[in-house]
C-alpha cells in the first residue's frame, strides 16, 4: 500500500507540474523537466535529509516511467482539461495528501522522533511545488497566505493519533492523505488562509 500511495503521489505531481509548464507555454523539454522536478523534488531533498542515497528514485526506474507516462497523458488529454486551473489545483492537492505519509513513514523507518517526521513528511509534499513554482517564475504556494503545509501538518499529527487506536495501516494512510486533501480543499473554497502583517 506504501508503494502504492509512493507512485501515485508521483503521478499526481508530475501532472501538475506538466499543468504548469503547459500553461507557461514552455517547449517539450520544460514540461518534461517541470513534470520531473515536481514529482521527485520534494522526495529527493527528504532522502538527502535522511541520508538514503542514491535517493529513491534513482533505485527504481519505475518513478521514470511513471513520471514520463503521466507527462504524455497530460500533454495528450490536456485538451479535455477543460478548466486548467481547476484541473492543477486537483491534482496538486491530492500529491500534497499522498507524499505528506510517504515522507513520514521514511522518517519512522529512519527512526525519527515524530515531530520531525510529520517535517519530512511536509518537506516531502510541498518542495516538489516549491521547486516548480521558482522554476516557472511563480511565488511558491508555501510561501503565500493559502493553507499548504498546515494542511500537510495537520495530517501528519492525524496520522500519529489515529496510530494510537488498533487500526489498519492502509486506513491511517489513506485516513490521514484525505484530512490533508479535505483541510485544502476547503481552505481554498472558503478562502480561508493564514494572517498576514500586509494589507489586501
Amino acid at each position: 500500500m506504501f508503494y502504492t500511495i509512493d507512485i501515485l503521489g508521483t503521478i499526481a505531481f508530475a501532472i501538475s507540474g506538466v499543468l504548469v509548464a503547459i500553461n507557461k507555454k514552455m517547449d517539450l523539454f520544460g514540461i518534461l523537466i517541470i513534470g520531473f522536478v515536481t514529482a521527485v523534488g520534494g522526495g529527493t531533498l527528504r532522502d538527502i535529509l535522511i541520508g538514503q542515497t542514491p535517493v529513491s528514485w534513482m533505485q527504481d526506474i519505475t518513478y521514470t516511467y511513471v513520471i514520463l507516462g503521466s507527462a504524455i497523458f497530460a500533454m495528450l488529454f490536456r485538451s479535455y482539461i477543460n478548466y486548467l486551473r481547476t484541473s492543477l489545483f486537483l491534482f496538486d492537492t491530492i500529491g500534497i495528501g499522498l507524499y505528506t505519509v510517504v515522507g513520514i513513514e521514511k522518517g519512522i523507518h529512519a527512526g525519527l522522533h515524530p515531530v520531525i517526521c510529520i517535517a519530512l513528511g511536509t518537506i516531502t509534499a510541498s518542495f516538489g511545488g516549491v521547486i516548480r513554482d521558482i522554476l516557472s517564475n511563480e511565488i511558491p504556494v508555501i510561501f503565500r497566505k493559502e493553507i499548504y503545509a498546515t494542511a500537510c501538518i495537520v495530517g501528519g499529527i492525524t496520522y500519529f493519533l489515529v496510530r494510537m487506536f488498533p487500526l489498519d495501516d492502509n486506513f491511517v494512510f489513506l485516513l490521514s492523505a484525505g484530512i490533508v486533501i479535505l483541510i485544502r480543499i476547503l481552505a481554498v473554497k472558503f478562502k480561508i488562509g493564514l494572517p498576514t502583517i500586509y494589507k489586501d
